[in-house]
């Protein structure tokens, strides 16, 4: 807890900040919202937040920031009492520097008035709709792309699409209403881990609109809309009591919302809008013509990366990524990952990929970061297709061997079991979590049955994978290494091995 005597951060209070505090240059009262993001959670607040603002303080623009939270009002009371204001603190392991960020105008909570959010969305004053609603939020399934139409939100939506409950069912009311009053469509940003994100949103967005029998707004999406696609890096745990006291003791002022991240951040988009736009290439963003290869590279070397530590370290008890990177073991498995990601990884324009995951270790030391192993493992289900799957994919194609691969997959089954190595119950948390304790169960007793049995799930592992031996017999024999020898042991093991 903070001294009650801290007054609280706001537009009134700023005048109190610590004297080193970065506060928002530009006149708020002033600044126009251009801009609803779905999905208000600590990354967007540390990344597209934090472009957006060192835009608004080189240039005045109707960029501020109306973020929706899908799901619950906790965002929304957090920062309703401090105006939209935030602190942004950024840790290199040496120095936390602090910097508050005003460009959010707005804080909205689907739930309880789907309306007002499809308002601010239809208003011709919006020009951008963004999200980060990570993997599942896009009620797809991960194998194939396509819209679940089973989904219980997209039922929910198609049978009430004057009330929607997913992003998907928001903005295509949302454009519907914009395509019923003449308006231009906005532009719809994703900025989730997610392959060609631009044209997959798209492709979701133009089935929930033809699954509602409006071909013809199917139609004024495909010929008007814009998705851009775009790649998003910045590491940026979640919010915890430190980074609250650590950001009251920085700026003098108590924040409930504060983010912590680290010094590096990357944004390339795709440059095709359908209308006014925020100049951030002025600020570090990179605007191409074709983003597939930096998100190519990122998803398979960083988040395919995060979560094979993510599984192995928490199976071998450490609580955060620095944790497990500073077990000299792991950095030397991660060297030999990427060793059998990288021949399948086509660079971008000038980078060398070697030097980039050279680059990541660094980033994953970095012990002021506290990326807890828990959170990177949530949603395994949604993240594996994308994140080590398709890598698997392209080796088997080539007949080249998948041994660390199968590793993390492998911990990933052991993971979704439920139970760590010193027989404790795991917190899975995952949407296909229910069905996959079902699968795991009626296998019966033997491990070997029940690992077969989760690498049946198609919604994971596609119809091609559980069938080819080339994959499912390397999984089975580092699941049987896990077992035995436990992870960190079998990571040892496996680096001995070889191939």
């Amino acid at each position: 807890m903070t001294d009650p005597a801290t007054p609280r951060l706001a537009i009134s209070t700023l005048r109190h900040a610590a004297q080193g505090t970065v506060l928002p240059s530009y006149d708020r009262n002033t600044l126009e919202t251009g801009l609803v993001h779905l999905g208000l959670g600590a990354f967007v607040r540390a990344h597209l937040a934090t472009y957006t603002d060192d835009l608004l303080a080189l240039e005045p623009g109707p960029w501020g920031i109306a973020g929706v939270s899908l799901k619950r009002p906790d965002q929304r009371n957090l920062l309703a009492p401090q105006d939209g204001l935030y602190t942004a603190l950024q840790r290199d392991g040496t120095e936390v520097r602090a910097r508050v960020i005003g460009c959010v105008t707005a804080a909205l909570v689907a739930p309880e008035n789907p309306a007002a959010v499809v308002g601010r969305m239809a208003h011709p004053s919006c020009r951008i709709v963004s999200l980060t609603i990570t993997e599942k939020g896009y009620c797809h399934d991960p194998a194939t792309g396509f819209l679940d139409p089973e989904h219980p939100d997209i039922r929910h939506d198609l049978e009430h699409p004057g009330s929607p409950r997913s992003a998907i069912g928001l903005i295509t009311a949302a454009l519907r209403g914009r395509a019923q009053a003449g308006l231009s469509p906005f532009t719809v940003l994703c900025c989730d881990n997610l392959p060609h994100n631009g044209a997959l949103v798209a492709g979701l967005v133009r089935d929930f609109a033809a699954l509602l029998g409006d071909d013809g707004l199917s139609a004024w999406i495909e010929a008007n809309g814009a998705f851009p696609s775009t790649m998003v890096d910045r590491i940026v745990p979640a919010t915890t009591a430190d980074d609250i006291r650590d950001a009251a003791s920085a700026t003098g002022l108590y924040d409930a919302a504060p983010v912590s991240h680290e010094p590096f951040r990357q944004w390339v988009i795709e440059d095709r809008f359908a209308g006014e736009r925020p100049a951030w290439e002025r600020v570090g963003a990179e605007l191409v013509m074709d983003v597939a290869p930096y998100e190519h590279m990122k998803l398979r070397l960083l988040n395919g990366a995060h979560s094979a530590l993510a599984y192995l370290g928490y199976l071998a008890g450490y609580e955060t990524i620095p944790d497990v990177v500073a077990d000299p073991v792991f950095p030397a498995y991660l060297t030999e990952l990427w060793g059998e990601i990288i021949p399948v990884v086509p660079p971008p324009p000038g980078v060398d990929l070697r030097g980039y995951t050279g680059a990541l270790l660094a980033r994953f030391a970095n012990n002021a970061i506290r990326h807890r192993t828990a959170q990177i493992a949530m949603d395994g289900s949604q993240k594996l297709p994308q994140r080590l799957l398709a890598t698997v994919r392209e080796r088997l194609v080539q007949n080249a061997p998948i041994s660390r691969l199968a590793l993390a997959v492998a911990a990933w089954v052991r993971y979704i079991g439920g139970i760590d190595e010193s027989g404790r119950a795991i917190d899975v948390r995952d949407p296909l979590a229910p069905r996959l304790r079902a699968t795991w169960d009626a296998a019966g007793p033997d491990w070997g049955d029940r690992v077969r049995a989760v690498l049946r799930t198609e919604a994971v592992f596609g119809t091609d994978l559980p069938g080819d031996e080339r994959f499912a017999g390397p999984v089975m024999e580092a699941y049987a290494l896990l077992l035995n020898r436990g992870a960190r042991a079998a990571v040892a093991e496996a680096r001995r091995s070889g191939d």
